[in-house]
């Protein structure tokens, strides 16, 4: 494990002559490492590989006459090519705007269509093939470049090109005078990017990032995060998604060693392959972490669970209710934990795969306390933060160096203004922050004040420095009753509980609250065995009256402490997840309630029947 006092200075070169800067002082030095899945093994790429293919994409870029400003997509899955892109784009002033490698024909044609774009990078198989059949109805869209070279290209595609293609449309042409004029002529509120949102309450819409937005958003994270050029860094979430790319380039610019996970389901078997320091991820990778820490705890043997548990508690007391605190612990404390760090906490970490653990930053939703708790009780010191893709990623975090409360959202950045406005609406000023929408003024007008406040929709308070999150405004529900629900709150209690996979809350305009639920199957259809239940599908398990009076009283469990009208009263167990591809889910996974609502109708009429 490193000491969370190793920081290095990050390198003021703007995102445009970054990667070279970086290759004259690492040179040699591994700066992304990536699973080779024909060898099984994970290979380096160096700063100085980095930077040369770099410089080839810009001129290639050049060759393919890419104009200042212009927008260039990325539609891919996590690969190291992606961030060939978009240093080489930054290089020549071009504009990169990553889509998520799971988006939907029809939302790639609406993006393609509203930023006016002419060439699409795409990563597998199934990118090209979407990207593709957009190809030939879409009359702006010129050609697609392939970064996998085993895709197979339809046989009447005579225009797209191989990522080694692409490269090689520069080779013997110098184009070094042309982009050094183009780098040097980078404007700050030039464009670096521009990232279309999930679209959870409506239309997709374009969230415009400068290069001045970046480059404050970078300098505002000097020395506020334990990052040195020491740190093995593991890529976890889609650099689409502005904390992996925010987060990403804090690495890059610090020196890290970004290994790059391209799939989001391997993510457990890299981490124990990479071993790395670092990750950002969001609560719900750490709920899957602690459900099966439970499940291990819950099947051990008498012994080893007491062990288990005692070590975790003795993790709070020293970590929780000292360490976060800024307090000492007292020396009995410190002994014992440390015996249990060295032991049983260890062991645990290392079947994980994060025994060199730093810090891991978390962000993207409510992080349930005993989730929090949980992290830090075994040591691992969770980063808790806010931000969104308008404020450039990061408003608010923890910080290593100071008292860190159970439930905030950090502390704010510097450069980052902070007001409160009616019903305790957070709204934000500074230079990380997006000065609108791409070709949107009507909702940019709606989310930005005349006094230059963002209206971030979340409601909040700052206490002792500290920012704390009370609600998602947009988001609260109303009963029939007039009381207000916030379902997040609700969802990230009860999501703890080891049988529960995903709960969503229903309550808006009707009378009581009540949930749907996707059960954790492998769990409830070990319980069936148990208690003898007998079914021939899930769906009739899911209908089982004990397993669902079962996963009821769990709930109730949960929510003692919960006032009346906040208490779920009924249940209804789906046979089936929410899903992508159904529309249920946002790209980052965020449920569509309005979705859910149409898809499951009959189901929630059921729970409000007399």
């Amino acid at each position: 494990m490193l000491s969370k006092y190793n920081i290095t200075m990050q390198n003021a070169s703007i995102l445009p002559t970054l990667i070279q800067s970086q290759a004259s002082a690492y040179g040699h030095r591994a700066a992304i490492l990536y699973r080779d899945d024909d060898t099984a093994t994970w290979k380096e790429i160096s700063w100085e590989k980095f930077a040369q293919t770099v410089s080839r994409v810009s001129a290639s870029l050049l060759e393919l006459g890419v104009g200042v400003q212009e927008n260039i997509a990325v539609f891919s899955q996590n690969m190291p090519e992606c961030l060939y892109m978009d240093f080489g784009a930054y290089g020549v002033r071009a504009v990169t705007i990553p889509f998520y490698a799971t988006a939907s024909e029809m939302q790639v044609k609406y993006m393609v269509s509203d930023a006016k774009i002419h060439y699409i990078f795409v990563g597998e198989q199934s990118q090209y093939d979407t990207a593709y059949r957009i190809l030939k109805i879409e009359h702006s869209l010129r050609k697609l470049i392939i970064f996998d070279p085993a895709v197979q290209k339809d046989p009447q595609d005579n225009v797209s090109l191989y990522f080694e293609e692409f490269l090689a449309l520069s080779d013997g042409k110098d184009h070094s005078d042309d982009i050094q004029k183009l780098t040097s002529e980078v404007q700050p509120d030039d464009l670096a990017n521009i990232l279309y949102t999930s679209g959870t309450t409506g239309i997709s819409k374009g969230v415009m990032l400068t290069h001045r937005m970046y480059n404050a958003a970078l300098q505002a994270h000097e020395g506020a995060l334990p990052l040195s050029d020491r740190d093995l860094v593991m890529n976890f979430l889609p650099f689409t998604h502005v904390f992996e790319r925010g987060w990403s380039y804090l690495c890059i610019r610090t020196g890290c060693t970004l290994a790059v996970n391209q799939r989001p389901q391997d993510i457990l078997q890299s981490l124990r392959e990479v071993h790395p320091t670092c990750m950002c991820a969001v609560p719900r990778f750490w709920e899957k972490v602690y459900a099966g820490v439970q499940e291990k705890i819950n099947t051990s043997s008498p012994v080893q669970r007491r062990m288990l548990e005692d070590a975790l508690r003795i993790g709070k007391a020293y970590n929780v209710d000292y360490k976060m605190k800024g307090l000492v612990p007292p020396l009995a404390l410190k002994m014992r934990y440390l015996f249990y760090e060295k032991t049983v906490i260890a062991l645990l970490l290392k079947t994980l795969g994060l025994e060199r653990h730093n810090f891991f930053p978390t962000a993207g939703a409510a992080i349930p306390t005993a989730i929090e708790e949980f992290v830090r009780s075994a040591g691992i010191m969770m980063i808790a933060g806010y931000g969104l893709t308008e404020s450039t990623a990061t408003v608010s975090c923890d910080r290593w160096n100071k008292p860190i409360s159970l439930g905030s959202i950090g502390r704010p950045l510097n450069g980052v203004e902070i007001k409160f406005g009616p019903n305790d609406e957070i709204l934000l000023k500074g230079d990380t922050i997006t000065k609108g929408y791409y070709r949107k003024a009507e909702i940019t007008a709606m989310a930005i004040d005349d006094e230059g406040w963002f209206h971030t929709g979340d409601a909040g308070y700052l206490r002792n420095g500290e920012l704390f999150m009370t609600e998602r405004i947009k988001d609260l529900f109303k009963t029939s009753n007039g009381k207000y629900i916030a379902p997040q709150m609700l969802e990230s209690k009860f999501c703890v509980d080891r049988y529960i996979d995903q709960i969503v809350i229903i309550a808006d305009q009707h009378k009581f609250v009540s949930a749907l639920v996707i059960p954790e199957y492998g769990l409830i259809e070990e319980l069936a065995r148990k208690m003898h239940i007998d079914y021939t599908s899930r769906d009739e398990l899911c209908s089982s009256p004990d397993i669902v009076q079962f996963i009821m009283d769990r709930i109730d469990t949960i929510q003692q402490d919960l006032a009346p009208y906040e208490q779920v009263k009924r249940i209804t167990l789906l046979p089936e997840p929410f899903s992508l591809e159904k529309g249920e889910l946002t790209n980052t996974l965020k449920v569509k309630r309005a979705v859910l609502n149409e898809h499951y109708k009959e189901q929630i009429d059921k729970m409000y029947e007399e």
